[in-house]
């Protein structure tokens, strides 16, 4: 099993620093979603939270804000105050919640952070609607910038891997569990680094770019996020096996359930042992979920996607020790990656 390396240890309190990079960031996101067409805007504050159907105010859980944190932190990394990289941070939370909204009409997934899904409260036309505008206006909130257009291909490049990823794992549904066919963990990370990697590499070089970071510290940056965000997916993958619904906000073994190639999964198949074997044959038959989680852990699946996931940390940790990171944003970045990796798995 990897370690995770002992900078990760640093003592951080990372619920903390979180909240404040969202108290940084809110008030620009605020401003930038009342710009919006009220019906869009609307449907764009229930998914972050913000308001019940109809506009009542609400304080559902909008999620941690891992995306513009990281957005704060790489502006803070390259020796700027934290506010450079609000911007970034709002462009790529925007295009996150794009992103989840479009996810959600793909997926037919009813409910997310235990409320309906946009598309199930509103229906499935106003929330592909919704999601074109939250793009538009990220784009929007980029071209205001001094470096708009360095920062319009950058995100644009990352939200074309975003789509490519989204691409492959909707194509892995159709493909066999055995077989020459089979999803290989290779085809697996590629896909994941495209699909939640590359926005959070975004996130942080964003961050760094708006703060007048070099080329390279931009670059360092970017391949941290892309670590970070392989892991951050694997322990999603874990999560949505063993993790506890009231924590989580998915419901148990939703993921089973809807027989997506995960990577706990495909690490268990990829035994040689006859609990594989006998995996295999019951996914084939689309038996029951629960044996099929006694049987992925006992073919090694969950330990082999956290130490998976453990490396990809490592990878992260050390695209950051290319380049020296100002003031106390390097162990904050390092922290937060050591969070991610423990939540509840």
């Amino acid at each position: 099993m990897t370690p995770v390396p002992p900078a990760l240890q640093a003592p951080v309190d990372v619920p903390l620093v979180l909240e404040r990079c969202r108290e940084v960031v809110r008030p620009a996101l605020l401003e930038a979603v009342g710009r919006m067409h009220p019906w869009m805007g609307e449907m764009a504050a229930y998914s972050f939270g913000w308001c019940e159907v109809g506009g009542a105010p609400a304080a559902a859980s909008g999620g941690k804000g891992v995306r513009q944190a990281l957005a704060v932190l790489g502006a803070e990394a390259v020796g700027a105050p934290g506010s450079a990289g609000v911007p970034a941070a709002v462009a790529v939370e925007l295009v996150h919640a794009f992103s989840l909204l479009h996810d959600d009409v793909m997926d037919g997934d009813p409910a997310r952070r235990r409320r309906p899904t946009v598309w199930k409260a509103y229906g499935t036309g106003p929330a592909v609607l919704a999601g074109d505008a939250l793009f538009a206006l990220a784009v929007e909130t980029l071209a205001a910038t001094e470096a708009g257009a360095s920062a319009l291909r950058m995100l644009s490049a990352a939200l074309s891997d975003l789509v490519r990823g989204q691409a492959d794992d909707l194509l892995f549904a159709a493909r066999p569990w055995t077989g020459p066919e089979r999803v290989r963990s290779a085809e697996y990370r590629a896909m994941a680094e495209h699909k939640t990697g590359a926005l959070l590499g975004c996130a942080a070089a964003l961050g760094a770019l708006l703060g007048g970071g070099t080329p390279s510290a931009v670059a360092a940056l970017d391949r941290a996020g892309r670590s970070l965000g392989l892991a951050f997916q694997i322990v999603d993958d874990v999560l949505g096996i063993w993790g506890d619904p009231e924590v989580t906000g998915k419901p148990v073994h939703g993921d089973l359930r809807e027989r997506k190639k995960t990577f706990p999964v495909l690490a268990a198949l990829d035994s040689p042992s006859s609990e594989a074997r006998r995996l295999a044959a019951l996914l084939k038959s689309g038996a029951d979920a629960q044996e099929t989680v006694v049987l992925v852990e006992a073919a090694g699946g969950r330990a082999a996607a956290l130490d998976e996931a453990r490396g990809h940390i490592a990878a992260a940790e050390a695209a950051l020790a290319d380049v020296s990171l100002q003031g106390t944003a390097g162990d904050e970045l390092r922290a937060l990656s050591a969070f991610l990796l423990r939540r509840d798995v």
